[in-house]
Parts: structure tokens; C-alpha cells; sequence
């Protein structure tokens, strides 16, 4: 079976994809074509049934941001590079023999043409290039000013060519009069966008089929109760189970479980209960082990001080939630080897270093004090101080000065992690 893939682009990129498809197994392009990038986001809403989204550039792809973050499919642009650049200042060197300084570019990154002059030791004092990533990090982006820009340098000789990453430009230039030509695409990197498509729906796809478990604990239920379960099962296109007076188990797909994240189905259902309720969902490539990936994640739920929630743990063993008030990830699991000696020398469970990392990596501070170690991780002030200790015990922490926050007491030690977070 092909995979279908949305083509967001100008006529004349499509042109330039089509002739590639054939280096790519199995793919099937459908054309979307605009006139403008801006006109990108209105193509995404009438998508038909697609495997992935590929557009033609980072204009369209950003144009389209507030539709496409909705789709449960993936979406890609084709990235302008060194390549893309290289490729097409040779191309006008050889054909048309027009000099660099004699050349306006407009580019999303400058540094690209920076780079390439630098690679290959080509030392231009002034050079005419338009940087627009700033117009649109500031959402200001103007076509007009990039062709006014092209114009005006070629209207008062300062340029004979303008090369333009964005065909409406080149349009545009074409109907004043101006010498253009649009940025080459070079034929290895219009291939290797396409295997990225694919390979991303195939990923996308594999995982969406793979098994799901949830277990939902109650405190208390009745007939009614029963029904809100079995419905939120039927959203999900789960069966359920009841496993006991307070606890059901769900089997569904972790593609139906994404699609109930992503339309904030699980606040609605949480919301119908008064009483205490907490979910634990699984991921995994075999039913025994999403259903205890959903066991180890209702524990973590069960623990949670917030009487609502769920978490999700994954077959690479990464923690999300508490949903619906969170959605921030821990990984429960590491195999590199400076972690894993680590977790030998101080006999730190990898799950407790883990959320440690995590603490570490996200706080702006690089200080912190037991308290709040603590509360992160959810556990007793003794249970951390233990934990802080086999960490200075092992030189992997320090105490860098204390605070005073009552006037009566022992002051608290502040201390700071020394071990790498970021691997």
C-alpha cells in the first residue's frame, strides 16, 4: 500500500517534487497548490485523508501553523540549506556569469550564504542579502517588501539578478521586469524530503496501531457511573472490563489514546465525577506489556496529590502527565552508560535519578533546597534528604550555602546537582 502525501506548494514546486517521486517507493503525491504561501493555511483545512503533509518551504509550513498543529498526521517542510544555496550560485555563475556582489538573494537564514562563502574561502566585501526569519518571528512577514527590495536594487543598478527563495516573488519580479530566477532545489534534497514524509507516516501509523491499556480506579460506582465508563471506552474504541468494586480495564489503540489527548476528551470524562478518579494508561508492543506500563502508570497517578488525573506510560518507558493539569515528560528509563554507573554508585533507583535529571534540567536555578526537591518529587522530606546524601556522599551533589527562612530552627542547606543532566 502507498503512502499519500499532501504536497502544499506552487504549481511550479510541485513540478520539481513530481519528477522525483520516482526514486521513492511506494508514494503517492497529491497537489495542493497555491498562489501565495500565505494562501497555505487554507489548503490544510480541505486536506482529504492523507498519511503526511509535506510543504514546499518554512513559509507555507508557517503560515499554516494554527491548522496543521491540529492534524494527527505528520507535517514536514522542505528545508533551504548550504546545499540549496551552493546549488544555485553555481548555476548562474556558469549560465550567466553574473558576479555575487552583482546578485540580491533574500533567504529565511543568512548564515547559509555566510557559510558557504566561508567553506570554500570566498571573500566578498558587500554582498546584497534579504534575512527575513526575523519578519516572521515578529509576525510582520510582507511580500511586497522583498520583491520592493529586489526591485529597488535592480531599478538603481546596484544588482543585474535577482535569486529569490519564494515563488511568489519571482512572480511578482517577472511581471516588473526583473531579472529572477528562483532558488534550485537540488534533486538529492527534494528526495531525501520525500523519504523523510514517508518514514515519519510509516512511524506515525506503526505507532497509532500499537496496543493501549488503561486502567481507571473509582472510589465509588453505580449503574450510571458504569455507563460514563462504557462510554468513554466507546470514544476511545475500547473494550472494557471490570476488574473489581473500584477498578476497569480498558484495551484500545494508542492512536485512539493520542486523538483523546489532543481533543481534551479526558478532561470531559474526569469532569462527570465528583469522587476521587485516576487513570493510568499503557503503551506497549504486547498487550502484558501496555498492561503493566498501565499498572506502573496508575500508581504514579494514585500518588498524585491532585484527586483527578491520569498519566501515560510509554513502551520506551517515559512518564506524561498528570493529565489534564500537565502533560510534562519523565523518562523512567536510560540506558546510557555514565547513568546507568551513576544509578550503581549511589544506589539510586533509575526512576528517582531520573526525575532528578528532570528537576534539574527544567528549573532556573541551578540551586535548590530539600523542600523543593520534595515536592517535585512527591515524596517525604526524610525519603530526599537520604536521597541528597547518597548524591553528596558520591561527590554528585554539594552544599553551595544555607537559608534562614524562620528565626527559630536549623537553617536549610542549599545545594547544587554535579552530574551531567543532558544526556
Amino acid at each position: 500500500m502507498s503512502t499519500k502525501i499532501a504536497v502544499i506548494c506552487s504549481a511550479d514546486f510541485f513540478q520539481s517534487i513530481q519528477s522525483v517521486e520516482p526514486y521513492v517507493a511506494n508514494i503517492e503525491l497529491i497537489p495542493y497548490i497555491y498562489q501565495e504561501p500565505q494562501g497555505a493555511a487554507n489548503l490544510v483545512k480541505n486536506i482529504k485523508p492523507c498519511d503526511a503533509v509535506f510543504f514546499s518551504g518554512a513559509l507555507p509550513y508557517y503560515f499554516s501553523k494554527k491548522h496543521r498543529e491540529t492534524l494527527p498526521i505528520p507535517t514536514l517542510y522542505l528545508v533551504q540549506d548550504e546545499m540549496t544555496i551552493t546549488t544555485s550560485l553555481l548555476s548562474i555563475f556558469y549560465h550567466k556569469k553574473v558576479p555575487l556582489e552583482r546578485i540580491s538573494i533574500d533567504l529565511i537564514d543568512s548564515s547559509f550564504l555566510t557559510n558557504v562563502l566561508e567553506s570554500i574561502d570566498i571573500n566578498v566585501q558587500r554582498f546584497h542579502v534579504m534575512d527575513y526569519h526575523q519578519m516572521l518571528e515578529k509576525e510582520e512577514f510582507d511580500l511586497k517588501r522583498i520583491t520592493s527590495y529586489h526591485y529597488s536594487l535592480w531599478k538603481q543598478g546596484s544588482v543585474d539578478l535577482a535569486l529569490t527563495s519564494i515563488h511568489a516573488v519571482f512572480d511578482q519580479l517577472q511581471l516588473l521586469g526583473v531579472p529572477a530566477l528562483r532558488m534550485t532545489d537540488p534533486i538529492s534534497v527534494l528526495i531525501r524530503g520525500l523519504q523523510d514524509a514517508k518514514d515519519q507516516a510509516e512511524l506515525v501509523k506503526s505507532q497509532s496501531a500499537q496496543v493501549a491499556v488503561a486502567y481507571v480506579s473509582l472510589n465509588n460506582w453505580d449503574n450510571q457511573q458504569r455507563e460514563i465508563v462504557d462510554s468513554f471506552a466507546h470514544n476511545i474504541n475500547a473494550s472494557v472490563q471490570q476488574v473489581d468494586d473500584a477498578l476497569f480495564v480498558l484495551y484500545s489503540t494508542r492512536g485512539d489514546i493520542e486523538t483523546l489527548m489532543k481533543r481534551d476528551m479526558l478532561q470531559h470524562f474526569l469532569n462527570k465525577w465528583e469522587e476521587t478518579i485516576t487513570i493510568g494508561f499503557g503503551y506497549g508492543t504486547t498487550i502484558m506489556e501496555a498492561d503493566q506500563n498501565a499498572t506502573d502508570a496508575l500508581r504514579f497517578a494514585e500518588k498524585n496529590a491532585v484527586e483527578k488525573c491520569g498519566y501515560i506510560l510509554t513502551e520506551k518507558k517515559e512518564l506524561l502527565g498528570p493529565f489534564p493539569q500537565e502533560s510534562k515528560q519523565l523518562r523512567l528509563k536510560n540506558d546510557h552508560p555514565e547513568f546507568l554507573q551513576i544509578a550503581k554508585r549511589t544506589k539510586l533507583s533509575p526512576a528517582n535519578l531520573s526525575k532528578i535529571m528532570q528537576f534539574s534540567k527544567f528549573r532556573p536555578s541551578l540551586q535548590f533546597t530539600s523542600k523543593e526537591l520534595a515536592e517535585y518529587l512527591q515524596v517525604t522530606r526524610r525519603s530526599t534528604e537520604r536521597i541528597i546524601k547518597k548524591l553528596v556522599d558520591h561527590g554528585y551533589a554539594r552544599v553551595v550555602g544555607e537559608e534562614m527562612t524562620y528565626q527559630q530552627g536549623r537553617p536549610r542547606a542549599i545545594y547544587e546537582l554535579d552530574l551531567p543532566t543532558y544526556f
